[in-house]
């Protein structure tokens, strides 16, 4: 049988034009101007006399979908480059950025490596939905992505220019833009950067404004470190308001500041809250409330009881009901906050529409107790109820009419008090409360526990059923728990079981294990 050698493949010579290829991803969320930001690349590189081709791979959705731009771009030569569509891991040499995620995103892509990359990112947090839907704290570490960042990139530049480009009245992509061409990473010169934002037409002084602040931080090498993943509070302003009212709001604080230092904050944050929720005769009984259980406390624990419960009683009071809700859109922070965030054009009308959908228990909890219990026990009145009402309206609160009918509602509060919703929240509290504190008398850590479960409870309509279902069976396996040396531990576990998935899966297999700790204590017991 004839045999045939097969010789081996010669490898081509290296193609020196593909050292001048330069390779850049843009890594943005739907919002940020991202394609603007593109356009500003391509339109300098042109002026630069480069050759360059853009891609993008589109996100979902408005601020929710994440987009990815791509570019490549070379000395302009008489025969075309073939340029690659999309970015491959391992082969990219500037990466931008929009949102600390967004790099973190790309890095475990493997968009960054620390042989060739400069990795250029804004510091600023822009929450992903899965981090807003997660029932517990579902916020990521922004830490971690720079500490990785730090190892990953061969060059790393970030700070905060979300901050930087609203300061200067413009958009991020500006900032942006400002960075990269700070950053040297391109061959360009500063000019041709800024000669392709007045090119444009569109808000130009800003822009330049942004992108001359980006420039001179990303010149100087800046790495700004968050502290943590989570957005900060802002600080809370001196209340105003009659003379009177604001001698008995000092006398509230006061009796906050008297308390032991490891609760003090807390509680004044708390009494600042439920205030705000309804009034101050709402904040005497709070402070009521964490006196009560500071009297239980032990000093040689650091007051953790009291320091819990002077946390979660102000969640479990500042409920949110139907009067909270037309309430909050109806104020005029909530507006300045809305306008500072979509920053429409001078003179531009700002269309602000509120989506309401209400059920039949939130109908009957504004009912005086007494009505709404009787409503409540009756089916047939509970459906026409949930017919004439449980429909999806849209309220635009930047006319007369819909403002001026949330604005009432939410004026109402003031008879709050008397609703069934009310009455059924204070009952629950004072069961919560009950409990925890006499599970502190045989076990101090599963009283702590016990008070932290409160915060599976959130959130308004199906968000507050859902959780307040979950206490409930979280609840029901402390109580089996109670006077074993692990029960706070299980407690802990099990609340966090509650909190990893939103259909309760895990909780279940968790209650099933403790019910099975159950039953062999009572079959011991019987034996």
């Amino acid at each position: 049988m004839a045999s045939r050698t097969k010789s081996a493949l010669k490898s081509k010579p290296h193609d020196p034009a593909l050292d001048q290829i330069i390779k850049l991803a843009i890594m943005a969320v739907g919002g940020q101007g991202g394609g603007v930001l593109t356009n500003w690349i391509e339109d300098c590189a042109h002026r630069s006399g480069y050759t360059v081709q853009a891609t993008s791979v589109a996100g979902v959705a408005q601020r929710t979908g994440a987009t990815i731009y791509y570019m490549e771009m070379a000395p302009a030569q008489e025969r075309a480059p073939v340029f690659s569509l999309l970015p491959a891991a391992g082969d990219v040499d500037i990466l931008v950025a929009a949102e600390m995620m967004e790099a973190g995103r790309a890095i475990m892509r493997g968009f960054v490596t620390p042989d060739r990359t400069t990795l250029i990112a804004s510091s600023h947090r822009a929450l992903a939905v899965s981090e807003k839907t997660a029932p517990g704290d579902g916020i990521a570490d922004s830490e971690e992505v720079v500490a990785a960042a730090e190892i990953a990139a061969q060059r790393f530049i970030a700070f905060d220019m979300e901050k930087m480009a609203v300061e200067a009245g413009s958009m991020i992509s500006a900032s942006l833009f400002g960075a990269l061409a700070g950053s040297g990473a391109l061959p360009f010169e500063r000019t041709h950067f800024e000669d392709a934002i007045k090119a444009s037409g569109r808000g130009v002084e800003p822009s330049l404004r942004a992108f001359a602040a980006g420039f001179e931080a990303a010149a100087s090498g800046t790495v700004e470190t968050p502290k943590s993943g989570h957005p900060k509070l802002a600080a809370n302003g001196a209340p105003a308001g009659p003379k009177p009212l604001i001698e008995q709001w000092n006398a509230l604080a006061a009796r906050a500041a008297a308390l032991p230092e490891p609760v003090r904050d807390m509680a004044l944050t708390g009494l600042r809250a439920v205030v705000d929720f309804q009034d101050l005769d709402y904040g005497r009984s709070y402070l009521d409330r964490v006196e009560a259980v500071l009297a239980e406390d032990d000093p040689s624990r650091d007051y953790a009881l009291t320091l819990e419960a002077a946390k979660y009683i102000a969640k479990a009071m500042a409920y949110d009901d139907v009067f909270r809700v037309a309430d909050l859109k109806t104020r005029g922070s909530r507006f300045a906050r809305v306008r500072n965030e979509i920053r429409p054009a001078e003179g531009a009308q700002m269309k602000l529409t509120e989506f309401m959908h209400p059920r039949a228990e939130e109908i009957v909890g504004m009912m005086p107790a007494g009505v709404g219990r009787r409503m409540s026990a009756s089916e047939s009145t509970m459906r026409l109820i949930d017919k004439l009402f449980n429909k999806g309206r849209r309220l635009r609160t930047d006319r007369l009419l819909p403002f001026a009918q949330l604005y009432l509602l939410g004026g109402l509060r003031r008879y709050r008090r008397g609703t069934l919703r009310h009455a059924i929240e204070k009952e629950h509290l004072e069961n919560w409360l009950d409990q925890a504190l006499n599970f502190r008398k045989i076990d101090y850590a599963l009283g702590v526990e016990t008070l932290r479960n409160r915060r599976l409870i959130k959130g308004y309509s199906d968000t507050h059923t859902r959780g307040l279902s979950k206490f409930d069976r979280v609840m029901e396996g402390v109580a089996l728990l109670a006077g074993r040396d692990d029960a706070a531990h299980w407690c802990k576990l099990l609340r966090e079981a509650a909190l990893a998935d939103e259909k309760g899966d895990q909780l279940e297999g968790a209650l099933k294990t403790v019910r099975s700790f159950a039953g062999q204590g009572e079959s011991a017991l019987q034996n």
